[in-house]
């Protein structure tokens, strides 16, 4: 048996060699998905049935494609060149690229990030004079951007489907930032599929190529597909039919984002005789972790049906190797309130650290934004480091976009957005007539703003300060221009910043987020010397967006549940499991059923997440914005097997250890029991906060505090957070 064989259990290696036909691998939580579709990978090339250009193989992420790349050389003994394996939106802006002209556009296209494909949109409403005001932006924009997932251009939606959005002017605004995003030559992300999707619906000739050229197609996490991404694939797997998909229906969560689950539960239909692999050997969990998140999904109707078991000694480890023989019980929590929760949590922590367990294999998953404010207070409180998975990305910071709008103009000078972004930033006088009378002569001789200010320039109309400053970013741009084609691009972009003014702005700036935006801008520069051309890092940047943490670094990762998937920890917190918090209650009154069996996948995806302990826990009352909430425990608590679970906490300290809660309801308001507020604060005190400093306590009630801080203004906090000064 070859080598990349001998490593799989029989059902991988049944899913890696079953390479004629339609394959669906049904790849549950932890049995090796990556590893199959890797295998599957070099297991083609090496048995000599396709080369490295004729395989497609389509992930979601970049970190997935760049996973599956080494991971693919590895096997083979040697790097691979030529391969087509990317994400979605890569893989159709280089199918694009190369027939730009079909779609209306020119090969140079710009990729416009979610910023600029809403001014520009803007643009257009006040060019068609709908009122921002009564139809905001960004909720026209997720509407033509779920047209776009549906696969549906301007004219192939149907008139009601827009009903009385803008007015009723909805199908004609659509129509409208088409058009002015080919005036652009520009796209968004929407487009590239849908633009790809389309010319190989209409032009059979081009189709038929890519049938030629691809005999193998590989597509990963298959249940997250939207309905464009579906059409795309069927086309490009009409003649050979020669598709494997992995996915796990379990783990369908990204409904909101137009993921469609149908999509892998109708595959049989869609591609008869299909071979459906189940991969059911988990090699993550402890068994009572499985058989509990097991109990918990079986109670979805639309599924295709699979049971997770332990691995054993099967081949195919754990990339981790910690899952114990047996395995301790999931452990549920019940607990008077949000705060206790918050103060359980984090004294389980502090055990496990101090039994010598990693902060980094500790995770906190939240269904909500708001849940997470009481466990960021706790840890700072603590002294524990942690991380909030899921903030503000590199690419999206001010200076950031800033400095890639600089670089868009380089490449095309008929970037109007990025223009815009830019001439006045650092400032040079350009004021809101100035910008206006630039629109308004770009509009009129349908030229962009570049060469429109060059006009207005020669004209001797655009005058003053404005015009100086205007003149002197024209000149640079020329020159910087010519610069990278000598110099190259990093000396190029370096200059940009530099001789442009845009460092000696944040020099100058006195704020304390000036020296990091700085240092951001470092990191921008050393990013470009990763990328044979400009050009190729802005694809880079519009395709990926993505900042990469530190995982070395021994923190608490605190996220929500939708962030988490295809993470794993040793110990998993799941705090909220309570009705009105999980299941979500607005996803429920807008989805119904529907949205009750992807709340409980949320639920199932939370759980597998842990390779040795969960803890599951639930309060009697919640303080959910500025209010306090009494709260049932969740419905999923009763949909788990009573056998796998253990349960404890303040409010179920009296009842017998595995009987089933009361009602939240039955631990009164009143009941709750608030610790001794520290000696010496009262009204008046002076005291000392962690991570809001000096203060003095202006009002007090129970074990809440009101304290004007020196240099963070009036906070309302907990008094065991505090000390006296």
């Amino acid at each position: 048996m070859a080598e990349h064989l001998a490593r799989l259990n029989p059902e991988q290696r049944m899913a890696v060699e079953t390479l004629e036909g339609p394959v669906l691998v049904l790849a549950g939580a932890g049995t090796g998905k990556t590893r199959v579709l890797t295998t599957r990978f070099a297991h083609i090339l090496l048995t000599g049935r396709a080369s490295p250009g004729q395989i497609l193989a389509v992930t979601f992420t970049n970190k997935a494609a760049r996973e599956m790349r080494e991971r693919v050389a590895a096997i083979l003994g040697r790097p691979v060149e030529g391969l087509w394996l990317g994400t979605f939106h890569a893989l159709a802006a280089r199918l694009l690229r190369r027939h730009a002209s079909l779609a209306g556009l020119q090969a140079n296209f710009t990729i416009l990030d979610a910023d600029d494909q809403l001014r520009l949109l803007k643009q257009v409403m006040e060019a068609e004079r709908i009122d921002a005001k009564r139809w905001p932006p960004p909720l026209l924009m997720n509407q033509i951007q779920r047209w776009k997932d549906r696969g549906e251009g301007p004219a192939r939606v149907m008139p009601a489907a827009a009903g009385d959005l803008a007015g009723g002017r909805m199908l004609a605004l659509y129509g409208a930032y088409q058009a002015r995003l080919k005036a652009l030559n520009a796209t968004d992300f929407g487009d590239l599929l849908l633009h790809v999707t389309d010319i190989l619906r209409e032009n059979p000739d081009v189709l038929a190529q890519y049938h030629r050229q691809f005999r193998y197609l590989l597509v990963d996490e298959y249940q997250d597909t939207n309905v464009v991404q579906y059409l795309w694939l069927r086309l490009l797997a009409q003649a050979g039919r020669n598709i494997c998909c992995v996915g796990d229906d379990d783990q369908s969560i990204y409904s909101w984002r137009g993921a469609e689950v149908e999509n892998i539960l109708r595959f049989e239909k869609d591609f008869p005789g299909a071979r459906v692999i189940r991969l059911e050997r988990n090699y993550r969990s402890t068994a009572p972790i499985l058989a509990a998140a097991s109990g918990l999904i079986a109670h979805n109707a639309g599924r295709l049906g699979k049971t997770l078991r332990p691995g054993g000694g099967d081949r195919a480890p754990a990339s981790g190797g910690k899952k114990a023989g047996g395995g301790e019980n999931v452990t549920v929590l019940s607990l008077w309130d949000s705060e206790e929760e918050a103060r359980a949590v984090g004294e389980r922590i502090e055990a496990l650290q101090r039994s010598g367990e990693s902060l980094a294999e500790m995770a906190i998953l939240v269904r909500a934004g708001f849940q997470t404010r009481a466990f960021e207070e706790r840890l700072i409180g603590l002294g524990i480091p942690y991380r909030v998975i899921g903030g503000l990305r590199f690419y999206e910071r001010a200076e950031i976009r800033d400095a890639i709008a600089y670089a868009r103009l380089l490449v095309q000078p008929g970037d109007d957005l990025a223009f815009e972004r830019v001439i006045n930033v650092p400032r040079r006088g350009v004021g809101a007539v100035a910008l206006r009378a630039l629109h308004e002569r770009a509009r009129a001789e349908d030229v962009p703003l570049t060469a429109a200010a060059s006009a207005l320039l020669a004209a001797g109309t655009l005058r003053g300060r404005a015009g100086e400053g205007v003149r002197g970013l024209l000149a640079h741009l020329a020159l910087w221009r010519e610069r990278l084609a000598g110099e190259g691009h990093v000396a190029t972009m370096r200059a940009v910043l530099d001789e442009g003014g845009y460092t000696d702005m944040l020099r100058a700036d006195k704020s304390p987020e000036a020296p990091g935006r700085l240092e951001n801008l470092k990191e921008f520069i050393r990013a470009l010397a990763d990328f044979e051309s400009l050009a190729g890092f802005l694809d880079h940047v519009a395709l990926v967006m993505e900042n990469e943490e530190n995982a070395a670094s021994d923190k608490v990762s605190l996220m929500t549940l939708h962030a988490a998937k295809g993470l794993e920890f040793d110990t998993v917190f799941l705090p909220g499991w309570e009705e009105g918090v999980f299941p979500n209650p607005r996803a429920l009154d807008e989805g119904g059923a529907k949205a009750l069996e992807e709340e409980r996948r949320l639920a199932y995806v939370g759980i597998t997440r842990a390779r040795l302990r969960v803890i599951i826990l639930h309060a009697a009352q919640r303080r959910i914005y500025a209010n306090w909430q009494e709260s049932l425990p969740s419905r999923f608590l009763d949909e788990i097997p009573e056998e796998w679970l253990s349960r404890g906490g303040s409010a179920a300290q009296n009842r017998h250890r595995g009987a089933r809660p009361a009602p939240a309801t039955a631990f009164p308001l009143q009941a709750r029991v608030s610790p001794a507020r520290p000696r010496g604060i009262a009204v008046g005190s002076r005291i000392f906060h962690q991570k809001f400093g000096h203060g003095t306590v202006v009002a007090a009630e129970a074990d809440r505090l009101e304290i004007a801080f020196d240099a963070a203004g009036t906070k309302h906090v907990l008094d065991r957070f505090v000390e006296p000064a």
